[in-house]
């Protein structure tokens, strides 16, 4: 590592050969199921959002391009430089808060505190000091944090179960049916199983429907002149910023590191920083490397190849910006059942992990404090439960729990 406290790549980049010999069904279906994930809700997300702003369509539609032809392409450089899964995407909580601060404020503003907000990550990113500063919070109030985050997915498969049966029960059925034999499973990744039953569930079912077609196939960037006002600066660039680095790229490492990884914190933060504000001027959020996303990246297959996952998400992620006008609309027409079913059950793997981090055996009780306060839907300062999960998982275990931080003091 470089004094600055900037983590050096690895000696070598895979080469050509090296990724075709890594390659295969398990990380390339982890890949595809990463960008379906991310291509589903969370576009949803920005759509709500945009409407709530009364955003035209090209304006969503070079947002959209923004968060995944960029994203995508750091995604790739990323992991093929560090040879570890990094799957960046853009925050999903800061595009719930854009979309409320939308009701009152141009789109110009929201813009100009896109790029500040870039700015003050690549400002934190440059001190060196993320990785002590996350280091400094106990990896099980972290797994708190993401067993609370994470545990939406796996209620919205019950949810789907009850909302859409024909589509979600035979996904999970041949999801479960593939895990009971582990020769099976080897041959055939559970969740690709799951994937392929339930596109047959759909297409049996006629529930794919497009209501519109596309306006045109390939998406053009609407470049927007930001605005700077006081306002949306004190709105949205710290809560963007502190969304960004502690509880996006917070959930991102945590994921990586119980799969075993050791991801550059403080690269990625910088990297955030300059994608962020590189993003805005095509009207997209702030990049980050999220935990979902990152959790369905290492769900299966040996550590040491789920790079080719990342590579898979990223290349995937800029065809998808590139056409991101014909996407969008083969997304809307996909049932929401299959999406939750899918993304949900590829997810439990990472929710499983995630509880047995959080009450293994120490501190314990900020754990649980970190998980309630994360499931709710609490915000404050208009930054969400996540961030306020931490905070007060923190606060208990340093009261209750001081036993379990000197023990866990190195020195």
């Amino acid at each position: 590592m470089y004094a600055t406290g900037f983590e050096r790549p690895t000696a070598t980049r895979p080469s050509p050969s090296s990724m075709l010999r890594d390659a295969g069904g398990t990380y390339l279906a982890n890949g595809l199921i990463g960008l379906i994930f991310a291509a589903s809700g969370p576009v949803a997300v920005i759509l709500a959002a945009g409407a709530a702003g009364d955003l035209t369509t090209a304006q969503l539609t070079s947002w959209i391009f923004g968060v995944f032809v960029l994203n995508g392409i750091l995604t790739v450089v990323a992991s093929w430089v560090y040879q570890v899964p990094l799957g960046f995407a853009w925050t999903i909580p800061g595009t719930v808060l854009v979309g409320s601060a939308l009701a009152h404020l141009r789109w110009a503003e929201v813009v100009g505190a896109f790029l500040l907000t870039g700015l003050l990550i690549v400002l934190v990113g440059l001190t060196g000091r993320v990785r002590q500063a996350m280091s400094a919070i106990p990896m099980p109030i972290v797994m708190g944090m993401v067993a609370g985050v994470f545990l939406q997915f796996g209620l919205d498969i019950v949810g789907a179960v009850g909302a859409d049966p024909w589509v979600a029960v035979p996904i999970v059925v041949a999801f479960f049916a593939l895990q009971c034999h582990r020769t099976v499973s080897r041959r055939v990744p559970p969740i690709i199983g799951a994937f392929v039953v339930g596109a047959i569930a759909v297409v049996a079912t006629g529930s794919f429907h497009i209501d519109a077609p596309a306006s045109s196939i390939v998406a053009v960037p609407v470049f927007t002149v930001p605005e700077f006002t006081v306002r949306a600066a004190m709105e949205l660039v710290v809560p963007l910023a502190i969304t960004v680095i502690v509880v996006q790229n917070g959930q991102g490492v945590a994921v990586l590191r119980g799969a075993g990884h050791h991801p550059p914190v403080n690269v990625i933060t910088v990297a955030s920083g300059l994608w962020s504000a590189l993003a805005a001027s095509v009207g997209a959020i702030s990049s980050c490397l999220t935990g979902p996303t990152n959790a369905l990246l290492v769900a299966g297959g040996r550590r040491d190849r789920h790079y080719i996952a990342a590579l898979t998400f990223g290349v995937l992620a800029i065809a998808i910006g590139v056409f991101a006008p014909v996407f969008v609309t083969l997304m809307q027409a996909m049932p929401s059942a299959f999406i939750a079913t899918v993304g949900g059950l590829a997810l439990l793997g990472a929710l499983q992990g995630a509880f047995r981090g959080a009450f293994g055996s120490r501190f314990t009780m900020g754990a649980l404090v970190t998980f309630l306060v994360s499931v709710s839907d609490l915000t404050v300062l208009n930054i969400g439960s996540a961030f306020w999960g931490l905070v007060a998982g923190m606060a208990v275990s340093w009261v209750v729990e001081r036993d379990d931080f000197r023990a866990d003091d190195p020195a």
